[in-house]
């Protein structure tokens, strides 16, 4: 390093100069870093000679090196020197947070669900058989896409996305007391989509956002690739413990909390007006964002009250998605907000994936539109309650209860028979190609060892009870021989 790379100021004092110093050697070091001259791995030079080449105290160069260190720059070896830190391995998700039994950690239990063959069993995944799904309304729209004289096969979609179809949410919306123009709803690929893009949007890394405790197990591994502070409320069958969400805004002073006001995943609860208020009036208090996940909304026989009716979407935002109803495959969602901010989105969505899926978009609005959209969730809902009602009476013959029984919905929240463990009968399950997904997947506090989430629709082969059954008294026989 050349000495005159380091130029003082004249007229600083000697506490300005020494600090002035430091940065000026810290700067200089950053510098032959970002150039390449000093390569991830290379030794720096020692303290005494760097010192001697720039003509300043020793002090000054291990002060300089202190902090580089602090920052993460450089590293020491005891007995050996300072070296240039190498290249940041890639964000790890897995490695965000605790280290969980890979039985109980969300990313594992996805990728066993999405990656598991045909002869698996998934009671523990989150979507419908495709048995269920309206195959012959899909391949009608398609059939009438592939024959129209315009651009939809070819071209990006507008940013905000299909107008007819924001029309018929906003309509859809407007039937649950949400007042939300076409305007103020901007299209997404999916529910994950949407919740990712407002996580960009709203907080930093390091901010707080409180979750229910459980919740989507996904809402835990999308926070952590926002590096997100998680805060968890326990849940209740009306919502949110309320004392403790007082708690938890008080004492971390979030600035986002995600929930299900409809149909809750994974305990299929729903939020009482009473609730709904306090959490509202809380909001306002805080200065907090409610963003409401409403995915499940077309399952419900009657609608449950809903924080973007009661509150508006000034500090409500209100997603949903058609993975769930309509297919995984063609993936289509939705953010409704307010004005200003639906605006920005739609600069961010650009920046993050231009267009948008449009040709998703004209198949949704399509099944929408041909009225077999109706139809299939009218008889879907009947389906839902009839597998509810069998799943839960077959549980409960193995031992198995549940939390409470939803209004509607595909989701079973149960308890396990007392001192048996979630993960050990999932890791058995696994065993028996059968992939269930734990309590404590779906738990910040890993509270939930005591219970499984299973899905109804999925839940229907003899095998699944065979196996619960049997797991089940082997572990009653141990503990009682």
């Amino acid at each position: 390093m050349d000495a005159n790379s380091v130029q003082m100021d004249q007229g600083a004092t000697t506490d300005e100069l020494g600090g002035t110093r430091i940065s000026a050697v810290m700067t200089t070091i950053r510098q032959r870093i970002g150039t390449r001259s000093l390569a991830p791995g290379d030794k720096l030079p020692s303290i005494r000679s760097l010192a001697k080449t720039l003509q300043m105290s020793t002090s000054t160069v291990a002060e300089a090196y202190e902090r580089l260190v602090a920052e993460g720059v450089i590293r020491s070896r005891p007995g050996s020197g300072f070296y240039v830190v190498g290249q940041l391995a890639p964000l790890s998700l897995a490695e965000i947070g605790p280290r969980l039994d890979r039985a109980i950690d969300p990313l594992w239990v996805s990728r066993q669900s999405l990656e598991a063959g045909e002869t698996v069993l998934k009671p523990g995944c989150g979507w419908l058989p495709a048995s269920w799904l309206p195959e012959a309304g899909l391949k009608r729209a398609l059939r009438t896409l592939a024959r129209a004289d315009n651009t939809a096969l070819t071209d990006y979609g507008l940013p905000l996305g299909l107008p007819p179809l924001r029309q018929l949410l906003a309509r859809g919306m407007g039937e649950r007391g949400i007042a939300a123009p076409p305007e103020q709803i901007m299209l997404t690929e999916s529910g994950t989509q949407a919740i990712d893009m407002l996580c960009r949007f709203l907080i930093e890394p390091g901010d707080a956002v409180v979750v229910d405790d459980p919740c989507y197990f996904n809402f835990h591994a999308l926070l952590r690739a926002h590096r997100a502070k998680i805060v968890g409320v326990p849940y209740t069958p009306t919502g949110p413990d309320i004392d403790g969400f007082i708690q938890a805004v008080s004492e971390h002073r979030p600035r986002l909390y995600i929930t299900n006001s409809g149909l809750h995943n994974p305990t299929g609860a729903t939020l009482s007006p009473v609730t709904a208020h306090r959490l509202l009036k809380l909001a306002d208090q805080h200065g907090l964002t409610i963003i409401e996940d409403d995915i499940f909304a077309d399952f419900e026989h009657t609608p449950a009250p809903r924080l973007a009716a009661f509150g508006g979407l000034d500090r409500v935002v209100h997603i949903g998605s058609f993975s769930k109803t309509l297919s995984a495959s063609a993936r289509c969602g939705f953010i409704a907000a307010r004005l200003d901010w639906i605006e920005a989105l739609t600069d961010l969505k650009i920046a993050t994936s231009f267009g948008g899926g449009r040709l998703a978009a004209e198949v949704v609005l399509g099944v929408l539109r041909d009225g077999s959209y109706r139809k299939h969730m009218e008889g879907l809902r009947l389906r839902l309650l009839r597998a509810m009602t069998e799943t839960s009476a077959r549980l409960k013959a193995v031992g198995i209860v549940p939390w409470l029984e939803p209004q509607a919905g595909m989701f079973l929240w149960c308890r396990l028979p007392e001192g048996i463990d979630a993960a050990d009968i999932a890791r058995e399950a696994l065993a028996e190609d059968i992939v269930l997904a734990p309590g404590n997947v779906f738990s910040l506090s890993r509270s939930a060892c005591g219970f499984l989430r299973f899905n109804v629709a999925q839940s229907l082969d003899d095998r699944l009870f065979k196996v619960l059954r049997e797991a089940i008294r082997r572990r009653e026989k141990r503990r009682n021989p």
